[in-house]
Formats: structure tokens, C-alpha cells, sequence
């Protein structure tokens, strides 16, 4: 089967940790996205869900910062409490 060469860009820290992953994978980057071209061709489809995760919204992400930035600055009291089961 005759190879083709396929390039596109990515940001470099986003590739940094694609390719720490698929090496802990035991997988070329090439391995990983030939198995996503191949089930996406086969499933006529993104072979997973596409959506946004509230989570990384902008209003979170601020929000987390802030509440990061008051516990290293010492403005956050931290307080222990029992774990309640449900």
C-alpha cells in the first residue's frame, strides 16, 4: 500500500503531551492517528463525543486562578472537615 505524508500544525505543547501519552501507550503518533483515520473512515464518524466540558469554561477556569492564587497568597482559610457519606 502506497504511503501518503500529511501535515498540519498544532500548538507545541499540545503535541509535548500527545506524544508523552502515546509513548506511555507503546504508540508512534503516527500509530495513533492512523487507528483514528481508520475508525473514523469505518464509523462514518468522530469515533467519540465532541463537546464542551463546563469545566474549562472561561468563568471556571477565572474562577479556579482566583481561588488558587488566594490559597498561595495565604488569603484562603483551609478548613478540615468529616467526610459525609451518602
Amino acid at each position: 500500500m502506497a504511503q501518503a505524508m500529511i501535515n498540519f500544525r498544532m500548538d507545541e505543547e499540545l503535541k509535548k503531551n500527545m506524544e508523552e501519552t502515546c509513548k506511555d501507550l507503546g504508540l508512534s503518533m503516527t500509530a495513533a492517528f492512523t487507528i483514528f483515520a481508520k475508525k473514523m473512515t469505518r464509523e462514518k464518524r468522530i469515533p467519540f463525543d465532541v463537546s464542551v466540558d463546563p469545566f474549562y469554561s472561561d468563568s471556571n477556569m477565572a474562577y479556579l486562578k482566583k481561588v488558587i492564587g488566594d490559597i498561595e497568597s495565604g488569603k484562603a482559610v483551609l478548613v478540615e472537615h468529616e467526610l459525609i457519606e451518602d
